[in-house]
């Protein structure tokens, strides 16, 4: 299957407002799409609109309540008169352990990272089936790993996956002209740690490798055109996660070093963060306090089949021997 060119899409992003979904919009706009920009930061919205111009319409919206979401959808159809490609970016997540928790932000989170990714995907696809187009959902590693004190968001992006996964091969037995893809980012520098509802004792970070937000936007457009099953962002990612597959009892081992390399050397800034109401929205980046890598040569080649079979080979034998080695020094001991 093979899309419009994005000069002639019109491009549906949740989670429009920061990070990625920023990213993502800015890049489809700069490459000639038409772009509907959907957050709950009305503010930020029309400012993006604004620079955007005429391309550009900006929805207020919780992902969480499906009659928002169906109200992006009216604004497309009304504004451009239907949309070529939507993209399910909206995400946060909660840092702290389990036990923790409490419901009502367990709940919260659920609410955006799975049932906002469900609600755009089943209104976009009732669209999709009559025009033809792409549907985009951003996973992250974490849907195929565990990270301990991001517990509820593992588990919100194993959800997306399943579903999917689900709904690519619904429409597939419809014969719909729907392209379903998951994109799976790595560590990426956006907001998403200083907009986290924080538990922990100090401000949290993510674990490198870091990529720019601009390598995931650029995999999310390219399958807006050129559609692929699933996309991982970030060798490192995908190197942990084979690694994972090929020794998970290793894996789990790694439980200590995970949780320290998701402490930042400074204590919380705003432990409340945005998972209840919008905050800190507006930028494409965060402030990491460790080097974020360019791009990914792993991703680039991988958009080009020919090209991924190598890499993957090259990246299972180094996953083979690094999870391999520390799970023979284990039983060492």
């Amino acid at each position: 299957m093979r899309h419009k060119p994005l000069r002639e899409q019109v491009i549906v992003v949740t989670g429009a407002s920061s990070g990625i979904g920023l990213a993502t919009a800015r890049m489809a706009a700069e490459n000639g799409a038409r772009v509907v920009l959907a957050a709950r930061s009305g503010d930020v919205l029309a400012r993006l609109a604004e620079e955007f111009g005429a391309r550009a319409v900006a929805v207020t919206a919780d992902v969480g309540d499906r009659a928002q979401v169906e109200a992006i959808a009216d604004r497309a159809v009304a504004t451009f008169g239907g949309f070529d490609t939507w993209v399910n970016v909206a995400g946060l997540t909660v840092y702290g352990p389990l036990r923790e928790i409490t419901q009502d932000d367990h709940e919260r989170l659920i609410r955006t990272n799975f049932w906002g990714t469900v609600n755009g995907s089943l209104v976009a696809a009732e669209h999709l089936r009559r025009r033809g187009g792409a549907l985009i959902n951003v996973g992250s590693i974490a849907s195929d790993l565990a990270f301990p004190f991001q517990g509820l968001y593992a588990a919100s992006k194993h959800a997306v996956k399943g579903f999917t996964d689900t709904l690519r091969m619904e429409l597939i037995a419809e014969g719909a002209p729907v392209s379903v893809t998951l994109v799976k980012p790595a560590s990426v520098d956006t907001p998403l740690p200083n907009r986290a509802r924080n538990y922990m004792d100090r401000q949290p970070t993510l674990p490198p490798p870091i990529y720019p937000p601009e390598e995931v936007a650029n995999a999310i457009l390219h399958a807006a055109v050129h559609p692929q099953r699933d996309i991982f962002v970030g060798g490192g990612g995908k190197l942990f996660v084979m690694g994972k597959e090929f020794a998970p009892g290793a894996y789990d081992e790694l439980a200590p070093a995970i949780i320290a390399l998701q402490k930042r050397a400074e204590p919380p800034r705003d432990p409340a963060g945005a998972l209840h109401a919008p905050a800190r929205a507006g930028e494409e980046r965060g402030d990491p306090p460790t080097y974020v890598m360019r791009t990914s040569a792993y991703t680039r080649a991988s958009l080009h089949p020919l090209a991924s079979a190598g890499v993957a080979a090259g990246l299972a034998a180094t996953a083979a021997l690094l999870l391999g080695g520390l799970a023979g020094g284990r039983r060492r001991l």
